[in-house]
């Protein structure tokens, strides 16, 4: 929300909610794609102001939020790696940590935030699992507990021996606040093109469905709460999806007969 900031507030800031117009709104859209800021960045922007708004209504701060108007949500990105690709990025990494942390990101399909807060006293190499969560329950989005499988538990095996702090993903002894830049710099060294880090988490759930791993289980892994998000987005990726539908469209069985 901080960082949202830095893009709202020299828009919006020196109005009063009830000031707020649908104009103003479309003029921060077209400031915003002027800037070369994509329609799902503002979308998500003027999505963090409209919540901001409601919390104030919520906290008795001011009496009503205003209409926020908001571009049209993008049709998702279908770009998702492959396995191979995966380890051809986390190879193209020039420092540790960003190898693991890719690494962590497809083997835990967990967002950025999660990884760059996970702490070891939440990986049990005892009993084989990585808890994403914090005790503090206020970042519970997409995060959940999950197993480790061989190649993540032997990473992490190697840097907890070279650890010098609690987290997980550390450099020079501290804790990571991003790793983007190192990120994009591994990419650069590859041949892949369209590829974020929120790519890595959805090919993660993208390789789970397509080896038919039960949507159930898949939702389960990413954290979701809403098990509908998980079959809106994934369940075409499944290998039968849709094919019982297909085979009552099959007429091949009366060609013979017309």
């Amino acid at each position: 929300m901080s960082y949202t900031g830095k893009a709202i507030l020299p828009h919006f800031g020196e109005f009063r909610p009830d000031q707020i117009t649908t104009d103003l709104c479309r003029a921060y859209t077209r400031s915003r794609i002027k800037a070369r800021k994509t329609q799902g960045t503002v979308h998500t922007e003027l999505g963090h102001l409209r919540s901001a708004l409601r919390w104030a209504v919520k906290e008795r701060i001011i009496d009503k939020a205003p209409t926020i108007e908001r571009p049209a949500k993008p049709i998702p990105k279908e770009r998702y790696l492959e396995k191979q690709e995966v380890a051809a990025l986390i190879g193209a990494a020039s420092a540790p940590h960003i190898a693991l942390a890719i690494h962590l990101l497809f083997a835990t399909a967990g967002r950025v935030g999660a990884i760059l807060d996970l702490t070891w006293d939440r990986v049990d190499f005892e009993r084989g699992v990585i808890n994403l969560r914090l005790s503090d329950a206020k970042t519970r989005k997409g995060r959940a507990i999950v197993p480790m499988n061989n190649s993540v538990r032997a990473a992490l095996q190697t840097a907890r021996d070279a650890a010098l702090s609690d987290y997980v993903i550390e450099y020079a002894g501290g804790p990571v606040k991003s790793i983007r830049k190192g990120f994009e710099n591994a990419l650069s060294r590859t041949s892949l093109d369209n590829v974020t880090l929120h790519t890595i988490r959805h090919s993660a759930a993208v390789a789970m469905v397509s080896n038919g791993i039960p949507i159930e289980k898949v939702g389960q892994y990413l954290g979701h709460s809403n098990l509908a998000i998980t079959y809106q987005t994934y369940a075409r990726y499944a290998p039968d999806h849709l094919s019982d539908a297909a085979n009552v469209l099959d007429f091949a069985p009366f060609r013979k007969s017309l």
